[in-house]
């Protein structure tokens, strides 16, 4: 959808744009040059109707020094030459008097021994330290960083749409919304502002009769349908607005108006945004865009900054990218009226660009038209 022009201090209501689901579809595929949008906005172009709904390790204190084996005394010679001890191990030194005569051929047999086989070596338990010290230290992980994808950031992207679209944070106020704001689209409504005469509004009635048939909005769809492109209430008055305030509590024209908010809108722009390679700041400038300039305006603000920067999935940098996108948009809003106010770029978005914040984390402070807010971190 597209903002009406401001030459005021206080922003009107933004004026809906002409959406083209095609135009939606191209946007996440990759959006080319596209003229600005002129005049009146009009029903998308091909715009077909909703889709249905749908164990610590000890350390082990080492291997213990084992006492030699003592040899067993021998049994008592019966020959001169004394018989060799057990294997590995020293003979008894016990005598008795048949050992005199074999003193000679023992001190013989001591100074030149028979070699011996290796000894065999005590079993010793096996230290739990030479499996387990092996492990590899336990390696640090990096969160992956923020997107608008997260629940919680597509909530502030909600909010900060809503300060600026509706001047408050408590963008679900906004669901009985509607008024004629008088800018040819006639009856702007919703959480977004979605327009009698560009389509979005009966494509969000299209969506709740869908999961709701027979609901109170449904009779409306025909009139809706012949008002495509214009500002007129014919078919409507004088019981719309009323019974669109009343089906707003309804968590089903909530859920429908959620619904045709991401498909139009969110959707496309966080998924072009990835694309690109933008964080969480970038995915919600380019949803703030799609949502005020329409796919098509979108596309052109895109393609005059890529006529200026490098997105960062070719290797440019996402701040010098982001810069060239804002003053891009800033330069198509003021191309329709000199007077129109900028502040949602000037001390909104490019305040968190300054600030390098291009997660969006909070605490984020900001100022549109003049009022300020706050999401606490």
């Amino acid at each position: 959808m597209q903002s009406g022009a401001s030459s005021s201090g206080r922003r009107p209501r933004p004026v809906q744009v002409a959406l083209a689901v095609g135009v939606a579809a191209a946007v996440t595929a990759g959006l080319t040059a596209a003229s600005p949008q002129g005049g009146a906005a009009t029903r998308r172009h091909g715009a077909a109707a909703p889709p249905p709904i749908s164990v610590a390790v000890s350390d082990f204190p080492g291997a213990a020094t084992s006492s030699p084996t003592s040899s067993p005394s021998p049994s008592a010679p019966t020959a001169a030459t004394l018989p060799a001890g057990p294997t590995g191990t020293e003979p008894g030194t016990g005598t008795s008097p048949a050992d005199t005569a074999a003193g000679a051929s023992r001190i013989a047999a001591k100074s030149s021994p028979t070699p011996s086989p290796s000894p065999t070596p005590t079993s010793t338990p096996t230290s739990t330290r030479s499996t387990a010290s092996a492990a590899p230290a336990a390696t640090t992980t990096t969160a992956p960083r923020p997107d608008l994808t997260d629940p919680k950031w597509k909530e502030y992207a909600q909010q900060l749409v809503s300060s600026a679209e509706n001047s408050t944070l408590d963008w679900r106020s906004q669901y009985p919304y509607i008024e004629d704001i008088g800018d040819g689209h006639g009856y702007t409504a919703g959480i977004i502002g979605f327009c009698s005469g560009t389509g979005d509004l009966a494509d969000v009635i299209t969506r709740y009769t869908q999961l709701k048939p027979g609901n109170i909005l449904a009779k409306y769809l025909p009139a809706l349908a012949m008002l495509d492109g214009s500002a007129s209430h014919q078919g409507l008055d004088p019981t719309f607005v009323g019974d669109w305030q009343r089906a707003a509590a309804d968590p089903l024209l909530q859920q429908a108006q959620n619904e045709e908010r991401d498909r139009q809108y969110f959707t496309p722009a966080v998924t072009q945004a990835k694309a690109d390679g933008l964080h969480a700041l970038g995915q919600f400038a380019y949803y703030d865009a799609i949502v005020v300039h329409g796919p098509r305006g979108f596309a052109t603000i895109r393609t005059a900054a890529l006529a200026k920067a490098t997105t960062p999935v070719k290797g440019g940098n996402e701040t010098t990218y982001l810069n060239a996108f804002l003053d891009a948009r800033k330069a198509y809003m003021l191309a329709g009226n000199p007077n129109r106010n900028t502040s949602r770029i000037d001390t909104e978005q490019r305040v968190f660009l300054q600030a390098g914040n291009l997660d969006l984390r909070p605490p984020l402070n900001w100022k549109v038209y003049g009022d300020s807010y706050t999401i606490p971190a």
